[in-house]
């Protein structure tokens, strides 16, 4: 995962041929009528860029439809918090678009087993999670790269999260902030009981992860990776799929390697 300039327009290339989707509030639908009015809608499949009008929610869904396809993603906030997105965009959206600076992203890979023998697979831009079904607090053995490195962790749950997603669930856990060009990913227990004083482990991006859920019938464990949720899971695998990746555009000076350094230093 880096910031770099986007290679896919060169020599002063204004891109013109725009397609733009909306999140249904309000303010992104209103967005998108003046959008289209101005620039007309392009087929995505044709288009130089997708515009994002919405928030980060609506980002990250837009962002599961680019996976492996030329296409990079331009966020314009209408929503609330907006760390994926960039500030709303006056009368000069393709030269903006021309100056910007690319996050490339690569998702995580879930395979979830359940219970009942059923094998789910998903992808997760922000990070995978499991977390207790029940009043009872889970019990999961942790595996990295076929070698058990944590026996028992008596927890609510634990996560492992992707660089651009530290900021988000993983920090509201007491995550470590990863930068992007770090290639680590942060793997962080929520709410742990014991061994108590664990905070977690910073993994190498080509580690192989493996939770085993202890006592199925007694503590059931659900797992999620950004929009897929899968329950009463008995083992759960993730890894780093770096034949995929999407491409998000940042405004000059607002790249996501700046936003994640800043949120480091944000009281």
């Amino acid at each position: 995962m880096s910031d770099t300039s986007y290679p896919g327009w060169t020599d002063g290339a204004v891109p013109t041929r725009l397609s733009f989707a909306a999140a249904p509030n309000e303010s992104a639908q209103i967005w998108l009528e003046r959008l289209v009015g101005q620039y007309g809608q392009c087929a995505p499949e044709e288009a130089d860029a997708l515009i994002c009008l919405g928030g980060d929610g609506f980002m990250l869904e837009m962002l599961h439809t680019t996976l492996g396809r030329a296409l990079p993603v331009y966020g314009i906030n209408c929503g609330t918090v907006g760390f994926l997105m960039n500030p709303a965009v006056p009368d000069n959206l393709p030269e903006r678009l021309a100056a910007t600076q690319a996050a490339i992203l690569h998702p995580l890979r879930m395979k979830a087993r359940t219970r009942e023998g059923e094998c789910v697979h998903a992808l997760a831009l922000n990070d995978v999670f499991l977390f207790r079904q029940t009043r009872q607090a889970a019990k999961i053995r942790i595996e990295v790269d076929g070698r058990v490195r944590l026996p028992e962790l008596i927890c609510d749950g634990v996560l492992i999260s992707t660089p651009a997603g530290s900021t988000a669930y993983n920090l509201s856990a007491h995550g470590p902030i990863v930068p992007l060009s770090a290639n680590l990913l942060p793997l962080t227990p929520i709410s742990a009981f014991r061994p108590r004083r664990w905070r977690g482990a910073l993994l190498p991006s080509t580690a192989q992860v493996r939770f085993d859920i202890l006592e199925t019938d007694k503590r059931p464990v659900a797992a999620v990776a950004d929009f897929t949720e899968v329950r009463d899971v008995i083992s759960v695998e993730i890894s780093e799929a770096r034949e995929l990746h999407t491409t998000v555009l940042f405004d000059p000076g607002q790249s996501l390697s700046e936003r994640i350094i800043t949120e480091q230093f944000t009281a």
